[in-house]
């Protein structure tokens, strides 16, 4: 039988010799942390890798990402469908091993890493996840989900500020079973971190209410064993064990250095290394008795079935919760959703509400909610002005894991990447919110979504110059036209409550992509439709008025200026003029180019109006059509007043027509 640290040993191998292979890579962290990672996935973790997605798995994320190479090993060992020619293929195009961790790429990845914080933050959010789904759905005799969530994160995660954000929330809401292992090696890619990096970050974390454990050795498998079982005791806030380690451990010449951190040790040093800790071994060549001591697929069974027995029996009592929760974790909205956002559409239609986007947004959150309990919302300190809460909302806290909303404080990075855990997770359909501007704050958090292919919604409202007083720092002038080239990535911007209820319906059935739905804070006049024009504005973009015949002239416009497009049309009475809203420019192109070309008809001059930075419209008018557009910052005043001095005005629409069909 296989010694722990033979195991052990099995990781470091395989870790520096793909690395070499590729000639690419971080081997030090995998290697450094090869100890840890032993303990925890054989002693601890519960998974089965047959079914790498069983809903009550823990979780485990490696935030540390640049350090793929030791999740890699650990799902290959363990049993899941990775075999030793993936891990050949590191680093290589089109494999399941990439540099860094990919969701979707190879089953037992939890989340994209790499980027730095966003595992831990991830983690956080998938942590917020489990505490609420068991008390939405664990009776008493009946816990069907209880998992812990687990998460490697180096210095580098630590010094992002991300960190800050999500570890504070975590402690204040006393997530008793997230556990997290500082690598507390003293290396990054410039050296020894001294120079850089505080050194209390064990007291930083005693100030956020985590449960921290110190100083543990992590290559004593012993001492390893019993900080987990420790920080497994602690239910009322989350832990954090730091444990010491050495970078690139057991390489002869280069542990405890920076050169090991993200380069091939080297042929030379590789032979060295395998001498060093007894690996007799050639480059990914696993013996039987390393396979067997890894192997966790009939012990991932067993644990899996036992489950299954605990489901079957709560099902016995509480059918209906049981087929809610399995609606739930498969991420099927319920069957009635569209057919009764239909209703409120065609009713919203009919009343002709002159109010806010973002007001005509909260009555959309109003009428979903009591039709998809998994809806869960929050706002970045900003609920009252974002309107993202409704009637029914409970509030998630330290005191109250049963709810469905969360303010996630001042601290919007933190909020997306959280809410993307919650969407990993599962079981949830998430939202959240804060002022566009702030979108930059959130914009990594929005490219993972994306890259990962996942449905999380983000809710900006206070969309343009239209928000007034708040001047410059708070007008959003560049972020739309940003979005729209995020990859697999909808922006949409309503111009009334009519697009905003048909933006929410649009964003809520798509669950393999993220959706930005921007609001205004002005009143937004509504505008006339036929029940076609209604069923069209999915497509993102169609005729909302027209002329007859050929037009001269084609208005396209966003958001607040679609009233300025129809009312510029109505000024033109000389010449015939089809009016365009595109609420959403990404929703627009993916429809076939006939109907692309029946909205915008080829031949035909065309001026795009937005309060934001032009560029993104040259796509749609051309080089020879115009553009009403923000060229500069905003400035402080009413809202009315800024429109008319950054020429969103009829006068000036009507001049650029002019100009163009000059």
């Amino acid at each position: 039988m296989a010694t722990q640290l033979e195991l052990a040993n099995a990781i470091r191998a395989l870790s520096m010799d793909a690395v070499q292979r590729a000639n690419s890579g971080h081997p030090g962290a995998p290697m450094g942390m090869a100890d840890i990672a032993e303990v925890l996935w054989n002693k601890h973790l519960k998974f089965n890798p047959s079914n790498a997605n069983w809903s009550d798995r823990d979780r485990f994320v490696l935030s540390n990402g640049h350090g793929s190479m030791l999740i890699y090993s650990l799902l290959h060992l363990a049993g899941f469908d990775l075999s030793i020619e993936d891990l050949k293929n590191f680093r290589q195009l089109h494999s399941k091993t990439p540099g860094h961790p990919e969701y979707g790429y190879a089953e037992g990845v939890e989340t994209t890493t790499g980027p730095l914080g966003q595992g831990i933050t991830n983690a956080v959010g998938m942590a917020i996840a489990e505490r609420t789904l068991a008390a939405q759905f664990n009776k008493p005799g009946h816990s069907i989900v209880d998992h812990n969530t687990y998460v490697f994160m180096g210095d580098g995660c630590l010094m992002e500020g991300l960190s800050h954000e999500s570890c504070a929330l975590a402690g204040t809401l006393g997530l008793g079973k997230l556990i997290a292992f500082w690598d507390d090696n003293d290396i990054s890619i410039d050296g020894h971190i001294g120079d850089w990096m505080e050194k209390g970050v064990p007291g930083r974390f005693k100030s956020y209410n985590w449960h921290v454990i110190s100083d543990v050795d992590g290559h004593d498998p012993e001492a390893i064993n019993a900080a987990i079982n420790e920080a497994k005791g602690i239910q009322d806030r989350p832990s954090l064990i730091c444990t010491r380690t050495v970078i690139g451990y057991g390489s002869p010449n280069l542990a405890g250095s920076h050169n090991c951190h993200g380069a091939p040790l080297g042929d030379e040093e590789i032979a060295k290394t395998r001498e060093n800790i007894g690996w007799k071994h050639e480059p990914f060549d696993i013996p039987e008795e390393i396979y067997e001591g890894w192997n966790h697929v009939s012990e991932g069974a067993e644990v899996e079935e036992e489950w299954s027995e605990k489901f079957r029996a709560y099902s016995a009592s509480f059918p209906n919760e049981a087929a809610e929760y399995q609606r739930r974790i498969s991420g099927k909205l319920p069957e009635n959703f569209s057919t009764k956002m239909d209703e409120f559409i065609a009713k919203t239609q009919q009343d002709m509400p002159n109010i806010a986007s973002r007001k005509a947004s909260q009555n959309a959150i109003e009428a979903m909610g009591p039709l998809v309990p998994e809806l869960f919302g929050g706002s970045a300190d900003l609920t009252g002005s974002n309107l993202t809460n409704w009637s029914g909302s409970i509030l998630v806290n330290a005191d109250n894991a049963n709810g469905n909303y969360i303010s996630w404080g001042v601290r919007e990075f933190g909020m997306a990447a959280m809410m993307n855990g919650m969407v990993l997770h599962g079981g949830f359909k998430i939202y959240g919110a804060t002022f566009l501007m702030f979108m930059e704050y959130m914009r990594n958090a929005l490219r993972m979504a994306a890259m990962m292919k996942i449905g999380t919604i983000f809710v900006y409202s206070h969309d343009s110059i239209g928000l007034g007083e708040d001047g410059p720092t708070h007008q959003a002038v560049e972020q739309i036209a940003t979005m729209r080239v995020i990859p697999n990535f909808q922006t949409w911007r309503a111009c009334d409550a009519i697009e905003s209820a048909v933006s929410w319906k649009v964003a809520m059935l798509r669950g393999n992509a993220p959706t930005a739905l921007i609001f205004s804070r002005q009143n937004l006049t509504p505008m006339e439709r036929t029940s076609q024009q209604v069923s069209n504005i999915e497509k993102g973009g169609y005729v909302l008025s027209d002329c007859s015949g050929k037009a001269d002239i084609i208005l396209i416009a966003t958001g607040s200026e679609v009233s300025l497009a129809i009312d510029s049309a109505k000024a033109m009475g000389d010449k015939k003029v089809r009016v365009v809203s595109m609420p959403s420019t990404n929703a627009f192109d993916e429809q076939e180019q006939s109907y692309r070309d029946s909205v915008l008809t080829p031949g035909v001059k065309r001026v795009a109006i937005e309060a934001g930075v032009s560029e993104s419209w040259y796509k749609y008018v051309g080089l020879d059509g115009g553009i009403v557009a923000m060229s500069t910052y905003g400035e402080s005043a009413p809202a009315g007043e800024l429109f008319k001095h950054f020429g969103f005005t009829v006068d000036n629409v009507v001049s650029t027509v002019e100009r163009v069909l000059s």
